[in-house]
């Protein structure tokens, strides 16, 4: 029996959240936290994927929101060096993810 997933925006950003937290503390690798959304989606039915992605993309833009103002916070202290490029990059490889799938919704669900 199919174990049913669910797609509340409630559900989504607990996964996403359970995520991110289990790589800032080391828990898993970005290899492995993709590993996991790919299995995740595997397992949502194509009837909900759709939500799911609306619900995923709006999690990922308020996150790529948070980030920047803390980023934008901390480089306004004087006292406090700039982000590295490397994780500009990485934010902007998102920031270029999130759009790219707003444009192609059906994308997420061959690509993942």
């Amino acid at each position: 029996m199919p174990q049913e997933i669910s797609v509340s925006y409630q559900a989504i950003k607990s996964k996403v959240y359970r995520l991110v937290d289990a790589l800032v503390v080391g828990e898993k690798t970005e290899a492995e936290v993709q590993e996991s959304i790919s299995r995740w989606w595997n397992l949502i039915h194509p009837a909900d994927r759709p939500i799911a992605q609306k619900y995923l993309l709006a999690v990922l833009g308020r996150s790529t929101s948070a980030l920047e103002a803390i980023e934008d916070s901390l480089n306004c202290t004087t006292d406090f060096a700039a982000v590295s490029p490397d994780e500009s990059g990485k934010r902007r490889r998102l920031e270029q993810l999130i759009k790219r799938t707003m444009v192609k919704p059906a994308s997420l669900g061959t690509a993942v």
